[in-house]
């Protein structure tokens, strides 16, 4: 997850029809919330809406274990009305929608996107998965864009287990935490949303991984039930609250990994359990880790990859021939790694080495909180290059497997959340 991703699909006109489409009615969704505009008076977070940007398709396919229907996303007219089990899919035509149904069925064509609504308890799937809530489809000049509109906290039953994973009940105060920090995170990306964006936040590692309702559990349900409401605020406001999966013993301050100024509640923390030199995350399967990249895999990743990081001369950054740590950074992760090459010298800065560091398979680096070491080829290039480290991410902000190991030692969610962000409170909006 990162502390900021800000991207658009489609065109403001757009836009502006699911605004007003959203303005005209009420709606009482398939998970037992409402869909409805925020009014200007605060609400509660758990029952803000929500739009989620799930994919631009060639042809999306709908269908329900219950009956469904599908309205204009500019009107909200009735332009068909589906029966259990049947199998529909989107089609368009220039900046037109329309539904397609069995032996040649068709819905009038809209010129503003179709939205698809359950009609009973049954969700609507959309190419095979799930969703709560209702289906928007928008015409794009590549396809159709796919937005989820639901319940914030419909929405987090979909991310928390894909972002913590399955866990057990012991873990619950860790699953918790996370439905916290996810909730916050997309309550402030919400917040900060135009007119001119279809939705407030990606269904992917952009902003957080969503996977609709078909990767609920029991546990991470019970969690966002449990923190309903609850937000991560800092001196009265809502923040962002970022997170990743192990910080390898210390987490990092936002300075230390993104080109941003310091925030006073994302400070470097330790995660020493006190008095036996172990570390609450050294339970994460990435804790230590070590990545070995030959002559060729180096080369391919600083041609590929190192002129979107820095400026590379000439287009072509040459063969690399030594490849060190400048600084560090007070959490004692990478703040500059210099590469030399035949062709000059290159600084790479914080998070950024982790994107050029890449494996054979195009994996980025776990984190930067990493040593190396060098094997000379017969020429002055690198043969070889190992790069032993902790962690797995960017270390800001909470540490999910040190939230897990705190959990296991009896710490309570509030707990967790107040040692990874310093001086926050977690309560409802007032």
């Amino acid at each position: 997850m990162k502390l900021v991703s800000v991207r658009s699909w489609v065109l403001p006109s757009l836009a502006a029809a699911v605004g007003a489409a959203a303005c005209a009615r009420h709606i009482v969704t398939a998970s037992g919330g409402s869909i409805e505009p925020s009014p200007r008076r605060t609400v509660n977070a758990s029952d803000r809406t929500l739009r989620v940007g799930l994919a631009v398709s060639g042809a999306p396919r709908l269908s329900s274990g219950g009956d469904w229907q599908l309205y204009s996303l500019a009107s909200d007219r009735l332009v068909a009305r589906v029966p259990q089990g049947e199998l529909w899919r989107v089609e368009r035509q220039s900046s037109r929608l329309r539904g397609v149904g069995p032996d040649g069925l068709t819905s009038a064509w809209q010129s503003e996107g179709l939205v698809a609504r359950s009609g009973s308890s049954a969700l609507i799937a959309y190419n095979g998965k799930h969703y709560r809530g209702e289906l928007l489809f928008l015409p794009n000049d590549t396809g159709i864009v796919v937005v989820n509109r639901l319940r914030m906290d419909d929405y987090l039953r979909g991310v928390v287990p894909l972002e913590i994973g399955t866990r057990e009940a012991r873990d619950s105060a860790a699953v918790q935490a996370q439905a916290v920090t996810a909730r916050s995170y997309a309550y402030v990306h919400a917040a900060a949303g135009s007119s001119s964006r279809l939705y407030d936040v990606t269904a992917s590692v952009s902003d957080q991984l969503y996977g609709g309702a078909d990767g609920e559990t029991a546990v991470s349900n019970a969690a966002v039930t449990a923190t309903r409401g609850l937000v991560l605020q800092y001196a009265g406001r809502v923040v962002n609250a970022p997170y990743h999966s192990a910080c390898g013993g210390s987490t990092a301050g936002a300075d230390e990994i993104w080109r941003s100024a310091a925030e006073p509640y994302l400070q470097r923390v330790s995660d020493e359990i006190p008095g036996t030199g172990r570390f609450y995350c050294d339970i994460a399967p990435r804790f230590r880790w070590t990545r070995t990249l030959d002559g060729a895999t180096l080369r391919e990743d600083i041609v590929r990859y190192l002129a979107k990081y820095t400026q590379t001369p000439g287009g072509y950054p040459g063969t690399p021939h030594d490849v060190e740590v400048d600084t560090r950074t007070p959490s004692g992760r990478v703040g500059t790694l210099k590469i030399a090459t035949d062709r000059g010298n290159y600084v790479l800065r914080g998070n950024d080495v982790r994107y050029v560091l890449r494996s054979a398979d195009g994996e980025m680096l776990n984190s930067t909180n990493f040593t190396v070491e060098s094997t000379p080829a017969p020429d002055g290039s690198i043969a070889r290059l190992v790069l032993r480290g902790t962690g797995y991410g960017h270390g800001v902000g909470m540490c999910q497997w040190g939230a897990i190991g705190r959990a296991r030692a009896g710490q309570d969610f509030r707990e967790i959340l107040r040692t990874y962000y310093p001086g926050t409170t977690v309560a409802a909006i007032e």
